[in-house]
């Protein structure tokens, strides 16, 4: 009896440790899919607009597009720095070219005023960090671009951000343009972080992420700017949850960018 006791004892402990294992390797499986998840819906819209590109040819707004001049006349110009901003796909929302390429400030901060039908938060954007992505920002907000646009993406569970900056509420939409990824050594993603999302390396558009609570990520999201107040409100869209459920899709607070400002520039 006393064997058998020692044997059913043996055959739990095992059971359990086995369960531990299965537990730790889906947690570590659950953290990696959803880092990867800030970019993979767009990959694959990407990959089906390319195969109807071919197949149908471009539409007359898409070769409207690939002409234009870039603009000069907005973004976050002033300095001597230089860009690269390559043409991509349609834009998802009226757009003056590309950001300018030259004369770019490499200094300072710009300050940004971020309106929401759930509350106001303030940026500080890292212009001397991460020039050519705070030169594309101001570029888009200058011209409404991120206005009367949602926040599309809500995720509770392994990362914690709010995904804003896709005019069409889908994650597929960008601004018709790309470029390189900046800031990235050493980059961590500490509640207030504001960040790139992207679809691989150099595929920055328009889409960003705003980080609530310290979260861990690899370094491959350009970090561009922190959160200067608001962050209760992040934490209250977050609080609400997922619409239906779940750790990742829609906000179920229903997040709408009502104004982005550029309010100044700092040395």
């Amino acid at each position: 009896m006393a064997s058998n006791k020692r044997e059913r004892e043996l055959a739990r402990m095992r059971a359990e440790r086995q369960a531990a294992r299965r537990a730790a390797a889906e947690l570590q499986r659950r953290q990696r899919r959803n880092a990867l998840l800030l970019g993979a819906v767009v990959v694959a819209v990407v990959a089906i607009l390319v195969v109807v590109v071919v197949v149908v040819g471009l539409g007359k707004t898409s070769k409207t597009q690939d002409t234009t001049v870039s603009s000069s006349k907005y973004g976050n110009t002033g300095g001597n720095g230089t860009c690269a901003y390559t043409k991509s796909g349609s834009a998802a929302k009226k757009v003056d070219g590309t950001p300018p390429t030259s004369g770019v400030l490499t200094t300072g901060t710009e300050k940004v005023a971020f309106k929401t039908n759930q509350g106001d938060l303030a940026f500080s954007l890292a212009t001397a960090k991460a020039p050519c992505t705070v030169n594309s920002f101001v570029f888009l907000a200058q011209q409404g671009y991120f206005d009367n646009t949602k926040c599309h993406r809500l995720t509770t569970s392994g990362i914690f951000v709010l995904q804003c900056g896709d005019p069409t509420g889908t994650g597929t939409g960008g601004p018709g343009y790309q470029y390189a990824d900046e800031n990235l050594k050493g980059a961590t993603y500490p509640a207030g972080t504001i960040a790139m999302a992207n679809s691989g390396t150099a595929t920055n558009g328009s889409q960003f992420f705003l980080v609530y609570k310290d979260t861990q990520l690899p370094p491959s999201y350009t970090p561009f700017g922190t959160i200067t107040s608001g962050l209760d409100v992040l934490t209250k869209i977050a609080a609400k949850g997922v619409k239906g459920g779940g750790g990742d899709g829609e906000p179920a607070a229903g997040v709408t960018v009502t104004k982005v400002t550029v309010a100044a520039s700092v040395s």
